[in-house]
């Protein structure tokens, strides 16, 4: 869905006590970093020496960009010839400079001692000039570029991991350009998963996303929009706010990690083999098909899912080859209709919607239910195994956690039977609007657990106290403590073998029909 307001919100690290607030493009370094978890808040999961040694080692708070030294979208932008390259695996960089000589700063996202990155690599001085106008093409208005390669990025040495490039000219001016370095193996690993496709659906750079074009209507969006250009704003917006602050917060966890992105799931069939767990972030409304049967098949075999946000699996997507490889360009024509591929899987449009519609609730647990949504994350069950140390109680509520977007549980064909309903939170969504956002869990008969929480402002509020939405300290340290026993009893195995879950959605009374939602009907 078309989310205006997230982008504007003012954000801030996640540190202990830290109540300030920095610019929207990005948080802000503060004294203290990330909240310091004590011991017996993290029990020694598989692969924890290795996650521990490489987030001792010395970091830096040099990859925050200050919103005034952010380059506009010619003046200085770039983007990288793969979404995600193995360590020891080069790109190549394409940059357009109006603004004098450049480098580049690798910055591996992790904890750091509370940094929040550390600088892997760095650039000699790269001449700086201005590459061509972007193109548009008239009949899809795919956005695309026509730019000569400015440098290649050496990764040998780099560990797997979320990266921001930070590009930065002898003006001053600066923009990201994020990568992953994808995992050799995901095998006894909790797996990071960049939602790329998303940040590509957002991307106005060069005029046009999958929702609107220069004069912001619908009607004038792209049906096409290619990895093949830089990104808007900062150049990583949707890494920064959705995923960043879940990132250092696992990574402070100890538990062993994997990444991969939306592309990596899709396109490698083996890319989830004996992982222990899979995390979608904050922002992963856009998937193929073959991403979704790969995360399907993953759960069926025992590897447990965690969907930190909310509108996840919600359009349907394709991809196709560009003229720097396969799988550059995504496609979604958002309607059966208009799709020349119409009648098919792929046929892009809505999940829940015809030619084939199969609704998300039948992997995240729920619907997308609305937005603007804002409400109070309320406690149903404070029994349920991830509440432990919260403190939380039965009717328990904590503002700001539920916010932007939301999903809700429906008593409908391919809900799970027996989904538990762990948070039943009323919200307002528009000034006439009232509905719930609910954060579910339910286990399958391989003992794989999956979780979802039911709000899109899940992550955003473990950097720390925001006043847009009347969070708190109180509710920051319940999102994290909650987060931080997800991620570790996830490491630990299929989380339904100690943990079945127990049905209690038709005690709910709730209907199955979704007039009270913006998400629209079940085909």
């Amino acid at each position: 869905m078309r989310r205006g307001l997230v982008l504007g919100v003012a954000v801030t690290v996640l540190a202990a006590g830290c109540t300030s607030a920095a610019p929207a493009s990005h948080p802000a370094p503060t004294k203290g970093g990330l909240t310091r978890m004590t011991p017996s808040a993290a029990p020694r999961p598989v692969g924890r020496a290795t996650a521990v040694a490489e987030n001792a080692k010395r970091g830096t708070t040099a990859w925050w960009m200050a919103p005034r030294r952010i380059a506009g979208p010619m003046e200085l932008a770039g983007f990288a010839d793969h979404v995600s390259v193995r360590s020891g695996q080069p790109f190549r960089l394409f940059v357009t400079s109006a603004a004098g000589a450049f480098t580049v700063r690798a910055f591996r996202i992790g904890w750091y001692g509370g940094t929040g990155a550390r600088l892997v690599w760095t650039s000699p001085a790269v001449p700086g000039r201005a590459q061509p106008a972007p193109v548009v093409r008239r009949s899809d208005h795919l956005v695309s570029t026509t730019w000569k390669p400015s440098l290649t990025v050496p990764t040998t040495g780099w560990p797997a991991g979320a990266y921001l490039l930070m590009l930065t000219a002898a003006s001053g001016k600066q923009k990201y350009v994020p990568i992953t370095v994808r995992s050799d193996s995901t095998r006894g690993a909790v797996v990071i998963v960049n939602a790329v496709n998303t940040y590509e659906a957002y991307n106005e750079w060069g005029g046009y996303s999958l929702y609107n074009g220069p004069d912001k209507s619908l009607a004038s969006r792209a049906h096409r929009v290619t990895f093949d250009r830089p990104y808007d704003g900062n150049g990583a917006r949707t890494l920064v706010q959705s995923e960043l602050p879940l990132i250092q917060l696992a990574e402070r966890s100890g538990v062993r990690l994997a990444y991969l992105t939306s592309v990596d799931v899709a396109t490698d069939p083996a890319a989830l083999t004996g992982a222990r767990g899979i995390v979608s972030l904050g922002h992963d409304e856009y998937w193929t098909v073959a991403m979704r049967d790969a995360v399907t098949k993953a759960r069926d075999a025992g590897t447990n899912v965690a969907f930190l946000g909310a509108n996840a699996v919600y359009w349907r997507v394709r991809y196709e080859p560009g003229p720097l490889g396969a799988n550059r360009v995504l496609v979604g024509y958002k309607d059966a209709a208009l799709d020349p591929l119409r009648n098919r899987p792929d046929t892009t449009a809505k999940w829940r919607s015809k030619p084939d519609p199969r609704p998300e609730n039948s992997l995240t647990g729920m619907l997308y239910e609305c937005f603007p949504a804002v409400g109070r994350f309320t406690v149903r069950n404070p029994g349920f195994f991830l509440y432990a140390g919260t403190g939380a109680t039965k009717g328990s509520t904590y503002a700001g956690l539920v916010a932007t977007e939301v999903d809700r549980a429906y008593p409908i064909p391919g809900t799970p039977a027996n989904l538990q309903v762990v948070a039943h939170s009323p919200v307002s969504c528009g000034p006439s609007v009232h509905t719930f956002s609910d954060a579910i869990y339910y286990t399958v008969p391989s003992g794989a657990g999956v979780v979802d929480v039911g709000t899109m402002n899940w992550v955003p509020s473990l950097r720390g106290p925001n006043s847009k939405h009347g969070l708190d300290e109180r509710g920051v340290a319940f999102a994290r403590k909650l987060t931080l026993n997800l991620i570790v009893a996830m490491a630990a195995g299929p989380l339904g073998r100690a943990h079945p879950a127990q049905a209690d959605l038709n005690t709910l009374g709730a209907s199955s029909s979704t007039s009270t939602g913006t998400g629209g009907s079940v085909g």
